[in-house]
């Protein structure tokens, strides 16, 4: 069973290993192709039309099977790899391990927002960035650049304390635990993450970004720990809810699995701590 650790807590050799796992990827070409998926449900994923990815019910199972793929396809690599996760609530500074050169490397420089250390440096050239937004063809970070910091402890419990799921109308507008868990309201978790990183993370192309799944990973098991605490409340909506994903209905682009089928993580991996 794969075991989800805080990336503070990995050891050198995992470290190690996770990061060579990646630049394979990358190498072989199969990364990108979960760049371009994530671009692509951004860009079609609005509050008035269909919407899967993002800004939706289903932003919290679509991503958890967009890391299960991402996560098979690293084991497919070196079968001791696992996603690890990025407790933002609670390594809130640059200088977190998660920043180290001998990890995802540190922020950018100040004028053109470039990473100069670390294993995805453009100076490696084992990082190219090749579905992008720009020209810019490396990897760019403006760690706490825009002035916000991180979530706290007291706003994610705040969220956690939220009993329903989702509600009408089902989008960027709606109150509940996921909407206020992917940010577009109250204080604003998932999307403030995102932006504080900044350069790729802050666009549709954020996997571009190894961090995106470290983030990710903690938002998952967020969603795994308001489900221990509200065992009630389950998914919503259920059925005959036009343009988003229905409990029962299947996901895009995989189209072989539905909601209801990704309710429970404990099927595929477990995490260090409950």
């Amino acid at each position: 069973m794969t075991v989800r650790k805080n990336q503070a807590n990995l050891t050198a050799d995992e470290k190690r290993r996770f990061v060579a796992a990646l630049l394979e990827l990358k190498r072989a070409g199969r990364y990108d192709t979960f760049v371009t998926t994530h671009n692509a449900f951004i860009l079609s994923d609005t509050d008035n039309s269909e919407r899967v990815g993002h800004r939706s019910p289903s932003f919290l199972p679509w991503h958890r099977r967009f890391l299960l793929e991402f996560e098979r396809a690293l084991q497919a690599v070196d079968a001791s790899v696992a996603l690890p996760y990025w407790d933002w609530s609670t390594d809130r500074t640059t200088r977190a391990a998660l920043w180290a050169p001998d990890f995802l490397g540190g922020t950018g420089r100040a004028v053109d927002g470039r990473v100069m250390e670390g294993p995805f440096a453009a100076s490696t050239g084992n990082w190219p960035i090749t579905v992008r937004v720009d020209a810019r063809t490396y990897l760019r970070r403006s760690l706490g650049g825009n002035g916000r910091p991180l979530p706290t402890a007291a706003e994610v419990d705040s969220v956690l304390a939220m009993p329903a799921y989702d509600m009408a109308p089902w989008n960027s507008a709606s109150d509940g635990f996921r909407n206020h868990l992917e940010g577009w309201r109250g204080v604003n978790l998932h999307n403030r993450v995102h932006v504080w990183v900044g350069g790729q993370m802050a666009t549709g192309v954020s996997p571009n970004d190894p961090a995106f799944w470290l983030h990710h990973a903690y938002i998952d098991k967020l969603w795994a720990e308001w489900q221990r605490r509200h065992p009630g409340s389950g998914y919503l909506p259920v059925t005959g809810t036009p343009d988003v994903v229905d409990r029962d209905e299947s996901m895009k682009p995989w189209n072989d699995s539905t909601p209801a089928d990704l309710l429970d993580h404990t099927a595929h991996y477990t995490f260090d701590t409950a």
